[in-house]
């Protein structure tokens, strides 16, 4: 696959870049060049490699999601929360109709 100066002048255009003469023959190579490596890289055989998201093993530094870690902010405190409400409906906090 190659592109022509004709193509880099549109990707220019639809890009909003202006590009003289000059340049749009510079592009026209590097360009080529880069589809070039992108068709050796489907060349590569794959098979048997599982997909992954990062090269290096992550691992999430975060503490587990525990209810009653802190007794003040656990869970099991809805009727304390809710009493600060100037609001509550079924047990949520109750806020004022936007769209009618």
């Amino acid at each position: 696959m190659s592109v022509t100066r004709e193509e880099v002048a549109k990707i220019a255009s639809l890009a909003r870049i202006k590009m003289g003469d000059a340049e749009l023959d510079t592009m026209v190579p590097e360009l080529n060049n880069i589809l070039d490596w992108v068709e050796q890289l489907g060349e590569v055989d794959c098979s048997g490699v599982e997909p992954m998201t990062a090269v290096i093993p992550n691992t999430l530094r975060l503490r587990d999601d525990v209810v009653d870690a802190i007794p003040e902010t656990a869970g099991g405190r809805r009727e304390d929360v809710l009493a600060n409400a100037p609001a509550a409906e079924h047990g949520f906090f109750g806020v004022p109709k936007v769209i009618e």
